[in-house]
C-alpha cells in the first residue's frame, strides 16, 4: 500500500525526492578544514547510540536529540554532494526537500507539508536535506501587516518545533546563511563552511571532471595553470570544462583528430568568470550583501498603496469640506 505522506509529495508536484546515494566522500575534492569538520559530524552521527543510549543522555534531553547540520558557503563549493555522501557513508536514503514546490499559495499549507515532510523522513529512516534552506528557515518578520508575514512566521515555528522533536538527521544546505532566523543556531549541532578551494583543491577538481582514457585532450594542457589562474568553484570548473569541450567538439574536422586544447579551457573559464561578474553586479550590488527579504516587494506595494489611499482620502475631505462651504454660503444668502 502507498504510503499517503509519500503519494502527497509525488502527486502533480515534486515536493520532495528519495533516492539511494551514489556519491561518496572521495568524490569531492575540499579544503582540509572542511573536510575535518565533515568527519567530525559524521563522528557524532555514529556515536549518537553510545552518547544517548549507554551514557544516558538520553534520560535527561528527551528534546533535542536529532543531528541538524548546515552546510554554508559559495555556490558550486560542494554543498550537496557532501549531503549525498553523508547519506552513503551511514548506509541511510536522502531525502531531498524542494521548498519551490513545498510552498503553498493556500494559507496554512505550507505548515502541514513541513510537518509531513519530517514524518516521511522518520518513516523511511532517511537524511533529511533543505538545499536552499534559507528560503524556509529565514529571519521572522515582526511586522504581521501582510499574510505573507504570518504566514512565513508560522512556517519557521513549525519548522523550529519539528525540527526540536525529529530524532534523525536533517543537513540544511544555504549560500546566505546570514538570512537564517536566529533561533536556528541553537537547534543546529554543526555548522561546516564551504569555502573557496584553494590552488591544490582546484587542479585536482580540473582532473576529476575529465575521463582518464576517453576525453581526447591536447598535450598543452595544465591544469595547474588553469587553476592558479582562474579562481573558481567546483561547479563553475565543471561548467568551464563542459564549455570547453563543446568548443572542441564544434571545430570542423574529423572527430577522430580533435582535441581540448588549452585555449578551449582558458576561452571557457573566461566565460565562467565573466557570467560570475554580471551575476554578481546584479544580485550581489555593494560586496555579499545578503538577499533581501523575499515580501520585501509586497511591502513596498503595499507602502504604495496606503500611500495612495491616503492621498485620495486626503482630496476627498478638502471636497467635502469645500462642498459643506459651498451649502453654507447659498444659506446664508
Amino acid at each position: 500500500m502507498t504510503n499517503p505522506l509519500i503519494s502527497l509529495f509525488t502527486s502533480r508536484r515534486r515536493v520532495v525526492e528519495t533516492f539511494t546515494p551514489q556519491r561518496t566522500l572521495a568524490d569531492v575534492v575540499l579544503p582540509p578544514q572542511t573536510r575535518l569538520t565533515l568527519e567530525h559530524a559524521l563522528a557524532q552521527v555514529r556515536n549518537h547510540a553510545l552518547i544517548f543510549g549507554r551514557w544516558g543522555l538520553g534520560d535527561r534531553h528527551t528534546l533535542g536529540r536529532g543531528l541538524a547540520f548546515n552546510f554554508a558557503g559559495p555556490p558550486g563549493t560542494g554543498k550537496t554532494i557532501c549531503a549525498e555522501a553523508i547519506a552513503h557513508e551511514l548506509g541511510m536514503k536522502l531525502l531531498v526537500v524542494d521548498y519551490a514546490e513545498a510552498e503553498s499559495m493556500w494559507i496554512g499549507e505550507t505548515p502541514k507539508n513541513i510537518v509531513a515532510t519530517f514524518r516521511a523522513a522518520a518513516e523511511q529512516s532517511a537524511v533529511l536535506f533543505f538545499d536552499e534552506a534559507d528560503a524556509i528557515a529565514m529571519r521572522r518578520s515582526a511586522g504581521l501587516s501582510m499574510p505573507h508575514d504570518r504566514e512565513m512566521n508560522v512556517t519557521v515555528n513549525v519548522l523550529l518545533r519539528e525540527l526540536e522533536a525529529f530524532n534523525g538527521i536533517v543537513i540544511f544546505a544555504t549560500n546566505l546563511a546570514l538570512n537564517f532566523d536566529p533561533a536556528f543556531e541553537r537547534r543546529i549541532r554543526t555548522h561546516v563552511l564551504f569555502d573557496m578551494p584553494g590552488v591544490e583543491e582546484r587542479a585536482r577538481i580540473w582532473e576529476l571532471q575529465i575521463h582518464p582514457k576517453k576525453t581526447p585532450l591536447a598535450p598543452d594542457v595544465d591544469f595547474r595553470r588553469l587553476a592558479e589562474r582562474y579562481v573558481l568553484s567546483g561547479g563553475d570548473i565543471k561548467n568551464a570544462v563542459i564549455k570547453a569541450a563543446a568548443a572542441a567538439a564544434a571545430e570542423a574536422g574529423p572527430d577522430l583528430g580533435k582535441r581540448i586544447c588549452r585555449r578551449h579551457f582558458e576561452c571557457a573559464a573566461e566565460e565562467v568568470v565573466s557570467a560570475k561578474s554580471i551575476m554578481q553586479q546584479s544580485l550581489f550590488a555593494g560586496g555579499g550583501v545578503a538577499a533581501p527579504d523575499r515580501f520585501s516587494v509586497w511591502r513596498k506595494v503595499e507602502a504604495q498603496w496606503r500611500s495612495a489611499i491616503l492621498v485620495a482620502l486626503g482630496l476627498a475631505g478638502t471636497a467635502f469640506v469645500a462642498a459643506l462651504a459651498a451649502v453654507a454660503l447659498v444659506l446664508l444668502r
